[in-house]
């Protein structure tokens, strides 16, 4: 059973950054392309950025793009999102997920950028 588990959200200022994990479980992570999506309240899931299995390929949502950093530590099952230089439309909950879609994704980390 394929399990994902956000961590590392919070409430941060404009211009503030924080680091969200995702732990992995129930599958070979390291075989697989990963990928963060964020919901914003009443709005739809909107995909912020990928990453292939080995990490060298990467793409980002043009919202995100400079600020966002996707990684990943093959050894330690582990999906990264660097938040950067936050801005108040970035409030959210950020959801990793398994692609393809969001079927499996976790329960999600908050992320709310207040002053």
């Amino acid at each position: 059973e394929v399990q994902l588990v956000e961590s590392g959200g919070g409430l941060v200022q404009p211009g503030g950054s924080l680091r969200l994990s995702c732990a992995a479980s129930g599958f070979a992570f390291s075989a697989y392309g990963m990928q963060w999506g964020r919901q914003a309240p009443g709005k739809g899931l909107e995909w912020v950025s990928f990453i292939s299995s080995g990490g060298d390929s990467t793409d980002y949502a043009d919202s995100v793009k400079g600020r966002f950093t996707i990684s990943r530590d093959n050894a330690k099952n582990t999906l990264f999102l660097q938040l950067n230089s936050l801005k108040y439309e970035d409030t959210a909950m950020y959801y990793c997920a398994k692609p393809p879609g969001w079927r499996q994704k976790g329960q999600g980390t908050q992320v709310t950028v207040s002053s």
